[in-house]
């Protein structure tokens, strides 16, 4: 936190930038000066100030996080549990409080360009497609589409449902709904028909591409990481999402509300799988050794793949292409300078094997 409270000073540089020209500013101060970790040093900090210090939550690549009436409601939404928590610390009519974040919630779409996760603004616009219809049953059974049904179900769980706990000088009401058992599932159905297609564009395995989705962000159209990646398949602007842009002749880099459209993300996400299969680890003979090279290279880039077998690109080649695929899997697994990266081969392979047997 220390290390926060120093990025203080000039945060509001950040903050008080608005308009067009101004949008690009910000992008180019969170590419040359780590200005986003500023913007949620500051998030962080607030948070902390009004909830305490033990009661910090932000969005993340598998958290739908939403903050309102001045930060002392917020919904939270893990994609990975399948839970959804409600919960204020407000001492004015916390029931109120909590019923209407309740039915924003549920009744809220996935266009993640029309909600500000970093603010407690109130532009939560119910949508005619929730988000997470079909992914919740009201207390009789039935899915919720419209604001009818998401209040009575509201007023269900304040009566039957509310939780409170003290966490420092706050009393904390909540209630807790807890997702389909095969909520996931439901989600990577929605979203089948635009893998399909960016498979079928790039060539790409669909199993290898839901698999990303899955691991990334649990299809979490809202996902967000502390190292800015963006969307489903956790695209970083100027980095895969300039690479791609440059592969199609394009100039710049794909803006945030590009990359949190659905279809562009999986579109962007896609093509730099192509990419490493294709340019960067074009040079792996067996398809299966290139596979796991092109999944680690997604976490952690090409050049940290090749490195591992030899600091000379074209002698790692010829090294990999001697050895088995299940040798490449495991030099890939031990030996890369990454846990995270070490780590994200081994739950992308075994979730790809999930989605083949599927096919």
């Amino acid at each position: 936190m220390k290390k926060i409270l120093a990025l203080l000073v000039i945060a509001p540089l950040l903050i008080s930038c608005s308009g067009k020209k101004n949008e690009q500013y910000n992008e180019a101060y969170v590419k040359d000066t780590n200005g986003f970790d500023i913007l949620m040093g500051q998030f962080a900090h607030n948070i902390e100030n009004i909830w305490g210090m033990n009661e910090v939550l932000i969005a993340g690549p598998k958290d739908y996080v939403k903050y309102s009436d001045q930060y002392e409601t917020r919904s939270h939404i893990n994609f990975d549990a399948g839970t959804i928590t409600i919960e204020t610390i407000s001492g004015i009519d916390p029931s109120s409080k909590l019923r209407q974040a309740i039915i924003k919630t549920l009744l809220v779409g996935d266009d993640a360009t029309s909600v500000d996760l970093y603010s407690d603004a109130n532009d939560i616009q119910i949508s005619k497609e929730p988000m997470l219809y079909g992914q919740v049953l009201d207390n009789t059974g039935q899915p919720i589409r419209w604001p009818g049904r998401a209040g009575n179900f509201a007023d269900y769980l304040l009566q039957y449902k509310l939780q409170q706990r003290q966490s420092g000088m706050h009393f904390i009401y909540s209630v807790t709904i807890q997702m389909v058992p095969n909520h996931l599932d439901k989600r990577a159905h929605k979203y089948l028909p635009l893998v399909r297609d960016a498979a079928a564009k790039y060539g790409v395995d669909q199993s290898l591409i839901l698999a990303i989705m899955q691991t990334e962000s649990a299809f979490n159209p809202y996902a967000v990481s502390n190292a800015d990646a963006l969307g489903l398949m956790q695209v970083v602007q100027h980095s895969a999402g300039a690479d791609v842009f440059k592969s199609e002749g394009r100039w710049g880099t794909p803006s945030r509300s590009y990359l949190f459209d659905p279809a562009n993300n999986i579109n962007t996400g896609t093509a730099y799988l192509a990419m490493l299969q294709n340019v960067y680890l074009s040079g792996i003979n067996n398809p299966t050794s290139r596979r796991y090279a092109v999944i680690t290279a997604y976490n952690g880039g090409a050049g940290s793949v090749l490195r591992v077998f030899s600091s000379d690109k074209y002698q790692a080649f010829n090294i990999i292409n001697s050895m088995s695929p299940g040798d490449v899997y495991d030099t890939l697994v031990s030996r890369h300078p990454s846990g995270e990266s070490r780590h994200y081969l081994y739950k992308v392979n075994k979730t790809q094997k999930g989605y083949r047997r599927g096919d």
